[in-house]
Order: C-alpha cells, then sequence, then structure tokens
C-alpha cells in the first residue's frame, strides 16, 4: 500500500484580485505528525480549509488524494465521512451545551423513536473524555471549561467521528504551558494509534519537538518539504524556508538611552467588576522616554487587568492610585480621557476588542484618532484616506489597498493596522498587550522594528508578553507580576529565565 495517506497535487485557489495558493504540493505520510509552516498570510490555512472541503472541490485547480483515490470533497461533512477532520483554532463549540451536546452535535446519538438516547449519548462522551485525558462530567456546560480543556472537548469531538487523519490550526495558541505540553503529549499518542495529523503552529520549538516532517509554505508556494531528525538546526531552516533569508537576531538591536519620565502609576488597585475581590493590590512602575518596560506574569496574575485599567479604566471597579503623564497628574476616568492624556492600549485580543473585523483598513486605522481627521465635527475623507495609506507603507501591512477589508488579512498584518491605529493618535506612552501573539517569526521581527523606531523617537513603550525571551529580547526593564502584586523590577542585562519565572510564582506575601 502506499507509504502516503494524502496527497494534495498542483493546488491553485484565488480569490478576487488575490492568488492564495498557486501549485502546493503536499504529501502525508501515513501514521505521522506533519507540520505547516509559514508566515501569516502564505496560504496555510487555506490549503487546509481546501483539504477539509471548507473551500469545496470545483472552487479551486488541482488534486486531492486520500488513501490512494481521488477526494474531491464537496464539503465538511463529506470529507468528514473519509475520516478527514479539521480543528480550526476559533472553537466551535456552543457555550451552553454540555460536553456530551458539543461531542455529538449534527451526530446525534438515537434511540426509539428518533429521541436522544441520553444514556448512551453521556456513556460514549465519557469513553471519548477518557481517551483525551479530560477528568469532566460529560454534563458539565463547555463555557465553564477553560480554554485549555476546551480544546480537548473539540479533540475528543474529532474522535467522536471516527477520525484518521487530524488537522489542528494553531492549536496551542491560547494555552498556557501545561496545557500544551498535554495536547502534544495527546497528538504522540495518536501516533502511536495511528492516526495521522496535521499540525499548523508559529511556535517552532513546539514543531521541531514534536513533528516528523514539514512542509515550508511562502506566499502560497511550497517551498520544501523535510525531516525534522535529519536537521542539525532545524528551527533556523523552518525560518530560512518561511522568510526567505536567515534572521540572525529574532530580536533586532537598538541601543538603549532613555529620557525623561514619561508615564508613573503610583499605588494602583483594582477590584474585579463582579466578584469580590482584589485583581490589582497596590501596583507601582514607571516608564521613561525612549525605554521600552515589559511586565511578566503568570496567566491571572493581573496584567491585562492592570494595563486596562490605566487607559480609562476599561476595567474593574472601585479603582484607586495615582497616574501621572510627563510628571502631571491626570485623569483617565474613560477611554477618550486616556487618549487625551497621550496612551494608547493595544489589546490582547485584536479580533475581539481591537478591529472591526467587517470594515476597511482606513477606517479601523482612523477609528482612535477621528478628532485629528475631522473639520468642523465632520470627517476629511481624504485625509483619513492619506492617512491610512501613509500608515500602509510605513507598517508594510500586505493588501491591495486601504480599502481592504480587515478580515481578509493575516494575522500579523491585522497586528499592524492595531498599531497603525494607535499610533495615529500620537501617544506618549504604547501599551502593547501580547502584541506578537498568534503571529509568525518574520512578522514579529517586524514588529520588533517598528517597537525600536517608536523609542528612537522618544515614545516610551510598556510590552507584556507571556513569552519570557520576548521580554528579555526587546525590553530595557521588566517588571513581575504575581497574584496582581508587583514582586520585582529587574534591569534586562541582569535578567534571566529562571529569575524572573521565580518572582512571578512569589507569594504576595513574601513581597518586602
Amino acid at each position: 500500500m502506499d507509504d502516503h495517506i494524502l496527497e494534495m497535487r498542483g493546488i491553485t485557489k484565488t480569490f478576487p484580485g488575490v492568488t492564495a495558493l498557486a501549485d502546493v504540493t503536499l504529501a502525508v505520510r501515513r501514521g505521522e505528525i506533519h507540520a505547516i509552516c509559514g508566515e501569516n498570510g502564505a496560504g496555510k490555512s487555506t490549503l487546509m480549509k481546501v483539504l477539509s472541503g471548507v473551500h469545496p472541490a470545483g472552487t479551486y485547480d488541482g488534486e486531492i488524494v486520500l488513501d490512494g483515490t481521488p477526494a474531491p470533497f464537496t464539503g465538511i461533512r463529506d470529507s468528514e465521512q473519509r475520516g478527514v477532520v479539521i480543528i480550526h483554532q476559533e472553537l466551535a463549540l456552543v457555550p451552553h451545551l454540555s460536553i456530551a451536546e458539543n461531542l455529538f452535535l449534527g451526530n446525534e446519538r438515537r434511540g426509539r423513536g428518533g429521541l436522544v438516547d441520553w444514556n448512551r449519548t453521556n456513556a460514549e462522551a465519557t469513553g471519548l473524555l477518557e481517551q483525551v485525558g479530560l477528568a469532566e462530567s460529560p454534563v458539565t456546560p463547555v463555557g465553564e471549561l477553560g480554554v485549555g480543556k476546551q480544546q480537548l472537548v473539540e479533540i475528543a469531538k474529532a474522535m467522536s467521528k471516527d477520525v484518521r487523519l487530524l488537522i489542528l490550526d494553531e492549536p496551542t495558541a491560547a494555552l498556557n504551558d501545561t496545557d500544551s505540553a498535554h495536547l502534544l503529549d495527546l497528538m504522540r499518542s495518536f501516533r502511536d494509534r495511528g492516526i495521522t495529523s496535521i499540525i499548523i503552529s508559529h511556535k517552532l520549538d513546539e514543531i521541531v519537538s514534536i513533528a516528523d516532517r514539514t512542509t515550508v509554505i511562502r506566499d502560497g508556494r511550497t517551498v520544501e518539504t523535510f525531516a525534522l531528525a535529519a536537521e542539525e538546526h532545524p528551527r533556523q531552516r523552518i525560518i530560512r524556508g518561511m522568510v526567505g533569508r536567515d534572521i540572525d537576531s529574532f530580536y533586532p538591536a537598538r541601543d538603549s538611552a532613555p529620557g525623561e519620565e514619561v508615564l508613573r502609576v503610583e499605588d494602583w488597585t483594582v477590584r474585579h467588576p463582579v466578584q469580590d475581590r482584589t485583581v490589582v493590590d497596590g501596583a507601582s512602575f514607571h516608564v521613561r522616554a525612549g525605554e521600552v518596560v515589559g511586565i511578566a506574569g503568570l496567566m491571572g496574575a493581573g496584567r491585562t487587568e492592570l494595563a486596562m485599567s490605566v487607559f480609562g479604566r476599561s476595567y474593574g471597579r472601585d479603582i484607586t492610585g495615582r497616574l501621572f503623564v510627563r510628571g502631571r497628574p491626570v485623569r483617565t476616568r474613560t477611554v477618550a480621557e486616556a487618549i487625551d492624556a497621550g496612551i494608547a492600549y493595544a489589546t490582547e485580543d485584536r479580533t475581539k476588542y481591537g478591529l472591526n473585523l467587517i470594515d476597511d483598513i482606513r477606517r479601523n486605522v482612523s477609528a482612535a484618532a477621528l478628532g485629528r481627521l475631522s473639520r468642523r465635527g465632520w470627517v476629511d475623507g481624504n485625509e483619513e484616506t492619506r492617512a491610512a495609506e501613509d500608515s500602509r507603507r510605513d507598517m508594510n501591512i500586505k493588501a491591495p489597498s486601504v480599502m481592504s477589508v480587515v478580515g481578509t488579512l493575516s494575522g500579523g498584518n491585522q497586528q499592524k493596522v492595531v498599531l497603525a491605529k494607535w499610533l495615529l493618535t500620537d501617544p506618549d506612552v504604547l501599551i502593547l498587550d501580547e502584541p506578537t501573539r498568534g503571529i509568525d517569526v518574520g512578522a514579529k521581527y517586524e514588529i520588533y522594528v517598528i517597537v525600536n523606531q517608536l523609542v528612537a523617537a522618544g515614545k516610551a513603550v510598556v510590552v507584556i508578553s507571556s513569552e519570557l525571551p520576548e521580554l528579555l529580547g526587546v525590553c530595557d526593564r521588566i517588571y513581575t507580576l504575581s497574584a496582581g502584586r508587583i514582586t520585582g523590577e529587574v534591569p534586562v542585562a541582569d535578567a534571566t529565565q529562571e529569575g524572573l519565572m521565580a518572582l512571578m510564582t512569589q507569594e504576595p506575601e513574601a513581597v518586602a
């Protein structure tokens, strides 16, 4: 029998004005974990949508061969009947339904009279949850689970469909280290059972640790496929294939010359908006012109809550503390007041809070600076378009025009639109919350270059990140948070991952 469970030959997919895939080839061996790597917009997700029937046969050129026979899938149900199941980055679960109801939604276990057999449903659900290592009752509402457990529910749902080829699109993007490690171990166990997996991920260390082979795609074309175990430096080879060049340093060098203090936050305390608890407890920090300050902390430490509460009190209640911009006390009771005070905040969730995905680049870029673009209360359309075009050029946003809908852009280009929106407000201090989450190594490098340009121009930048290497690579100083309290302030020259982790896990009571 042919060693390949899947072959995709000469796949070409076009959208109006854009060629997303051009003669792409992919061959996946039976029982392997096969990674697909590429920059945002390279065509990875589009290729998987072609494979899974989201883009049905007839909407693309080329051929899909599954188990040696042509597979012109007409839709998702068609591909699932052949054992091909895709789990998208955005989980497709109904939060108000139980785990069991989600597992068999559209594939209900029926008994007499066509009614749902709940005993059978819950029993089968329990067995599937055991397979993925999720110790939850099948009647638990999915909305009560954390994102890591929800990811396992999605995988259990795939197992209920007798999956033979499992496709995971950025499966660990929103997971913490523990949940990510469990998911990767689960994929290894699937491989041992003969299930073939395709994984798309921007986490190259993750790819190197788990994948047998990888295919690199650049600009909608196949670059190469190679076995990772045969490479002495597989990470560097992947990067070279993705971006078309070597990136000698993942973090561009810059000279640090901090100037006067721009932002000072003193004794900042924030209560949870609903629950009776404190999420930020007496936090104090400062950042100077021409300086990048990092904020590190584990999930739930209060990093985002601190940033959002400073930015116009957009999170929390009973907020107390003092805020100074360039030595002048300011009140930021609303987002508009925060913007007027020279503070900007780029959210960690760009698709939910940072962008209007159904509107164009022009409108998104101008959204926070309409006052600067208005004449007598009316937005100057020509000035708005000019400002957006300048931003598209300066930020290297890859799109045909500023009239392109933001939802059609890659994650990296969407992040650049978010940054462009806030830079148009000409802030004194820019707070970046997880600025490179879910984007590829090439786009990350471009974001770091933009940060360097900002501080070179005298701006103050605060970076919140879950990736300690990123903070060590881009920051001058790093504050650590634990349970809502600042537990340390470390110059990056003296900082290590181990030292930062020790401060991030320090009990608040132990803080001097």
